[in-house]
């Protein structure tokens, strides 16, 4: 799975337990009718991945789904999802890409006006 969009938020490295779990977190908004802000955690070696990236930019994030269960001390049964990236890759900026040349304007083409309508249907089948 894949989550595009701008990067809003890349949060610093945090470290945990005695045993040194890393993870950072980034919030990357999504670019369609409703944006969504999507909150995805780097976690280990993969922090790393993060630091070559800067908010604003345009990114696609491969993600796994994780879920896990937790049973408290009062015997309630919770369950927890968190979205695990583990690559990033920058996409380049859609608008004023340059691949393409602009669309003339409708007055640059000299309007036809030795129409036959007698020649309307010329099509071979």
């Amino acid at each position: 799975m894949e989550v595009q969009g701008r990067i809003k938020v890349i949060g610093e490295t945090q470290t945990f337990g005695n045993n040194g779990f890393r993870k950072r977190e980034v919030v990357v908004t999504t670019e369609e009718q409703y944006p969504q802000h999507i909150m995805v955690e780097f976690v280990q070696d993969k922090t790393d991945l993060l630091n070559s990236y800067q908010v604003g930019q345009p990114v696609k994030i491969n993600i796994n789904l994780r879920g896990r269960e937790w049973v408290n001390p009062q015997g309630e049964t919770k369950y927890f999802n968190s979205i695990q990236g583990w690559r990033i890759e920058a996409l380049q900026a859609e608008a004023g890409n340059g691949d393409m040349p602009p669309v003339p304007p409708t007055e640059a083409f000299e309007p036809v006006n030795d129409v036959n309508e007698d020649d309307h249907d010329d099509l071979p089948f």
